[in-house]
């Protein structure tokens, strides 16, 4: 069995994983943002070791005292909004949890796995890390990023033991594609330069959050890529998206 750091398992894919790893016997390190996730965590699943680590902190250090064997690099943020207008404050933040956040918890495990000549990286990128439409810009940059950041670091350190996947989803059910759909309109009226734009992107947050997925599929994978002896270079989810964008 494996030791498992999981960040971002204070719901949705990383909470539903934290949750079937640990019942199938890996030690999990099931880690939230902020020490409230964490106590509400614990308090629902006493059997996980739950640990407060906010990925664009200096939390991120003490992820390399511990000898984690995979790292599910699950955190992340959405944001929405056309690129003419988004405030590039919130582009920042996004960058700094998505891309910065996840690269830092990486350089945090990776030394030890590296000495240790074994261990895995799943970087859950999205299917926007391979695709971009009106509106989601901002998070589909960032996705684009981490597609960069796991195939570089794939190749890099081949050979060495590690290995290092991407998980990419699709729509699924979670509450997080509805959160970020809806985080343009926290700013984006129709002051803005785009505003005439406004129907499109009702119709393409709708595309987004209608009829989404069940996520247990997706934490069903992240088993498998945590137990996997090899694996791909990207995992779609549903795994016809491979073939439907001629991966």
């Amino acid at each position: 069995m494996s030791t498992v750091l999981i960040t971002g398992a204070g719901s949705g894919f990383g909470l539903g994983a934290a949750i079937a790893l640990d019942a199938r016997g890996h030690s999990v390190i099931a880690t939230t943002e902020t020490i409230d996730q964490a106590q509400a965590l614990s308090e629902a699943q006493p059997s996980l070791r739950v640990e407060k680590l906010d990925i664009t902190t200096s939390d991120v250090d003490r992820a390399a005292e511990w000898n984690v064997d995979v790292l599910i690099n699950n955190a992340g943020a959405g944001q929405t909004g056309p690129l003419a207008d988004v405030p590039l404050e919130r582009v920042r933040r996004l960058f700094d949890v998505n891309v910065f956040g996840t690269l830092a918890m990486t350089q945090a495990v990776l030394p030890g796995m590296l000495s240790r000549g074994r261990g895995r990286i799943i970087i859950v990128s999205s299917i926007a890390g391979v695709i971009a439409g009106p509106s989601f810009g901002p998070y589909s940059m960032t996705k684009h990023a981490l597609e960069a950041l796991g195939h570089t670091l794939r190749a890099e350190v081949a050979g060495q033991g590690v290995d290092v996947t991407l998980l990419n989803p699709g729509p699924y059910n979670t509450g997080f594609n509805d959160r970020m759909a809806a985080s343009m309109w926290e700013w984006f009226d129709d002051s803005s330069s785009n505003a005439p734009s406004t129907g499109l992107f009702k119709v393409v947050h709708g595309f987004v959050t209608d009829n989404q997925l069940d996520p247990a599929d997706v934490v069903n994978k992240m088993v498998e890529l945590v137990e996997a002896e090899t694996t791909e270079e990207n995992n779609f989810m549903p795994p016809e998206l491979k073939e439907q964008l001629g991966r």
